[in-house]
């Protein structure tokens, strides 16, 4: 695996010698940037001496460099890129978008997986300037390793102290390994995904809808086009950019919603899978106005809904039917006995199902999945949306063909 490493201003900058060697002596590859601020903090030759004597790299105005667009070409060679230690000023530039030097430059420029191991002082990491950040960031795709709870260089002690370097290696290899299995499995298959909230109109100014964010959904979408996959995101509504190699059908109704994906199915090239995230409303109203519905002097209002086509099992049960179809369940109550009849109702071969009455889950950054197949249930617990989308691609990419 090769590695960029970035060092940033934070005294457990000094940890980063013997992660550099132990790196290199697993067989990986590294390639170290660091900021002036790092720089004072740890030799320049300390940090050279472990690496092999291998250049450092710390300027953005390195005329030798910038000849060949360094800050460009560093931050695509790289298999991930680490910063670590992640001081609160670095985090805080990464989440804003500041580039005003070589190591915040080469974050904006890259397109390749970031992880960062921060370390600061408690009161830093707790502030709440700390905690806008990391949650902009944890919503961009940034994974984080740690920080964890311990004693600090300034005699405090709480959560803010940097993963131990063997620690921060064993997540960043096991990390590769699945990288590479879903890669290999993922690699030119052709991927449907359905995500955000379909919009059921009732005149030009008012549908019905639901909270449904995307984010799982454009997740999934970002990490398998990443990993090789061909992937046709159809969205209903959501503030949330197109990934990036990603083919975007941006819709509305769940009517819509279906026809896209039927032409998708219907398609000369197969689908190979369908992970159906969207939020799609069960009814629309009978009547759709073509101007907007006056108050007047009403003081009630009745509506006649009728049902949406249910897509999930549309798919499921599609003649030209995709080898994998993953479905999900929102669900306020009996969640795994509803999930369980959901999977067999709709011929699905996964059913990926969460508990959303107490609003934990819309429109956040982490989720709390069970995943259902005819074989059972498994709890995967509380975590990011970036890790269940990880998780997730690697079922696909061992499921059969």
């Amino acid at each position: 695996m090769n590695l960029l490493l970035i060092i940033t201003g934070s005294v457990a900058a000094e940890k980063t010698p013997s992660f550099i060697t132990q790196w290199q002596k697993a067989g990986h590859h590294i390639t170290v940037v660091m900021t002036q601020a790092a720089k004072k903090l740890v030799p320049v030759e300390i940090i050279a001496s472990a690496t092999g004597k291998q250049r450092i790299f710390d300027d953005l105005w390195d005329a030798e460099m910038e000849e060949k667009i360094g800050h460009i070409e560093l931050s695509r060679q790289a298999d991930a890129i680490l910063v670590a230690p992640a001081s609160a000023d670095m985090l805080a530039k990464m989440a804003h978008g500041i580039c005003d030097d070589l190591a915040s430059t080469l974050l904006l420029a890259t397109n390749k997986p970031v992880f960062v191991a921060p370390a600061m002082n408690v009161k830093m990491w707790e502030h709440a300037a700390t905690h806008r950040n990391v949650r902009q960031l944890q919503e961009d795709g940034i994974r984080f390793i740690g920080p964890v709870k311990g004693a600090m260089r300034c005699g405090e002690t709480g959560i803010g102290r940097m993963e131990e370097p063997e620690n921060i290696q064993q997540q960043l290899e096991k990390w590769w390994q699945q990288q590479q299995t879903i890669s290999a499995g993922l690699k030119n298959k052709r991927l449907l995904i359905t995500a955000g909230a379909t919009r059921e109109r009732l005149d030009p100014v008012r549908y019905l809808t639901n909270d449904s964010s995307g984010k799982q959904g454009y997740a999934i979408a970002r990490m398998a086009a990443r990993l090789g996959a061909h992937v046709t995101l159809i969205s209903g509504h959501t503030n949330l950019p197109c990934p990036a190699g990603v083919q975007r059908i941006t819709i509305e109704s769940a009517t819509e919603m279906l026809a896209a994906c039927e032409t998708l199915l219907n398609a000369k090239t197969p689908v190979d899978a369908a992970i159906c995230t969207a939020a799609v409303a069960d009814f629309r109203p009978e009547e759709q106005h073509e101007s907007k519905q006056k108050r007047g002097e009403k003081t009630s209002l009745t509506l006649k809904l009728t049902a949406n086509p249910d897509i999930l099992k549309i798919i499921a049960n599609h003649p030209k039917r995709p080898a994998c179809v993953v479905g999900f369940a929102a669900e306020t109550d009996h969640l795994i006995p509803n999930a369980q009849a959901k999977l067999k109702a709709k011929h699905c071969d996964l059913i990926l199902a969460n508990n959303v009455s107490l609003g934990a889950v819309f429109g956040q950054d982490e989720t709390h999945l069970h995943a259902i197949t005819a074989n059972g249930s498994d709890d995967w617990g509380v975590m990011s949306k970036d890790a269940a989308a990880e998780k997730l691609l690697h079922l696909l990419a061992l499921h059969p063909a």
